[in-house]
């Protein structure tokens, strides 16, 4: 029944003109292909940053390609041609040594060589004595500094996320470039990454990733954006430290008979009720973020089960890439998880870095497994991700 069930979707014309949304991707890694964008298949993309050098670069294409916050109630259909693409500003964790505490530092916003080593030493595992090594390293910045920018950035795009951000246990930092190497790089690509250099023993530890990433979800708590998670071989230390952020702050779950009961109190003082929620609306700040998604998840479904518990706070998405779910031998693993996550909670995403024909058909064959797996039709399914992409996004139902 299963491969009759498979067979089928792959026959089944793709329903594009339903609306498909990338809830992941990197199309500023390679600025030339953002040009392909709004002849693409795909209606929207969730366009991520990384570092310090694409920062600036997902701002220029929201200038170009961003949704405006005055149309997110209207059909896609209605969007104009050029709004296809939601910026998002982060820091990965990838690059989280590139970046100090300046508290730790007197406040100050540049290093000295002999600061910049002892930062290198504190942030990195093993320590190194490699003064080559840590030379070769770029001038961090203070945390501070990248904070203000991006909440700087929240402000100008209305509809922005935070992301990517996250954990990595297992990335290791790569080496400098050999002679003659820089020299030859690919110039289409955005500089920072790794360009097929070899890696460095070095990682990042987890406490330093921990800090930067709790700052970021601490500013999306403060202006209420949703948050795109990276977490590599580090579930649990990331679960740890997300819950951190609401702590003392969870939902009470109740009975249904003290669910009924209060439901009956509520509707006695509903004008109190109304009141009080008109003149706090829009000035909730919090320390936690109000949406996350669990991007490219690698988690079990026992982990799906621990992110949904009725007391968080956090309204939890899981999001699923072909690229990176489907090309590993846990691919079994991502199935048995695809089917315990709620209907209403799934997302998809190429997590890709060069828009156009590639990111499209990536997207397409991660909605159809998706489909297959939760025994959707098509449309259903497309209509389906759509809207909890909206809602990822946004914050609100829309169709």
């Amino acid at each position: 029944m299963a491969d009759d069930a498979s067979i089928s979707h792959d026959a089944e014309a793709f329903p594009w003109h339903l609306g498909v949304f990338d809830a992941h991707c990197h199309p500023t890694d390679t600025m030339a292909s953002l040009r392909a964008i709004p002849s693409m298949k795909a209606r929207v993309l969730a366009v991520m940053a990384t570092r310090a050098q694409d920062q600036g670069l997902v701002a220029h294409a929201a200038q170009q390609l961003g949704i405006e916050a005055a149309d997110i109630k209207q059909s896609p259909d209605e969007w104009r041609v050029k709004q296809r693409i939601v910026p998002c500003f982060g820091w990965h964790p990838w690059f989280s040594y590139q970046m100090f505490d300046d508290g730790e530092y007197e406040h100050t916003s540049t290093l000295s060589e002999g600061q910049k080593a002892a930062h290198f030493r504190s942030v990195l595992t093993p320590k190194t004595d490699d003064e080559n090594f840590i030379r070769s390293l770029p001038d961090p910045i203070p945390l501070s500094f990248f904070l203000a920018q991006t909440k700087e950035y929240l402000q100008m795009y209305p509809l922005a996320l935070i992301g990517e951000v996250g954990l990595d246990k297992g990335f290791r930092i790569p080496e400098a470039w050999l002679p003659g190497q820089k020299d030859n790089r690919d110039e289409s690509l955005t500089p920072g990454g790794r360009e097929g250099r070899r890696l460095s023993p070095y990682r990042v530890t987890l406490a330093h990733q921990r800090k930067v990433l709790k700052a970021q979800l601490n500013l999306a708590g403060e202006m209420r954006r949703a948050v795109s998670v990276h977490g590599v071989q580090a579930h649990g230390v990331l679960f740890e430290t997300i819950a951190e952020t609401w702590k003392g702050h969870e939902k009470e779950v109740r009975s249904k008979r003290d669910k009924k009961r209060r439901a009956s109190v509520e509707h006695a003082h509903a004008s109190d009720q109304n009141e009080i929620r008109n003149e706090t609306a829009g000035h909730d700040s919090k320390s936690y973020p109000p949406r996350v998604c669990l991007h490219s998840f690698s988690g079990s479904p026992t982990m799906v089960q621990q992110y949904l518990q009725p007391s968080i706070p956090v309204d939890v998405f899981f999001s699923f890439s072909s690229c990176i779910n489907f090309s590993t031998p846990a691919a079994g693993k991502t199935e048995e998880a695809i089917k315990a996550v709620p209907d209403d909670k799934l997302l998809v995403e190429s997590d890709l870095h060069t828009a156009g024909d590639h990111m499209d058909d990536f997207l397409e064959e991660i909605v159809r497994t998706v489909c297959r797996l939760k025994h959707w039709n098509l449309d259903e399914g497309v209509r389906q991700l759509g809207k909890n992409w909206k809602r990822f996004v946004f914050g609100i139902d829309c169709e």
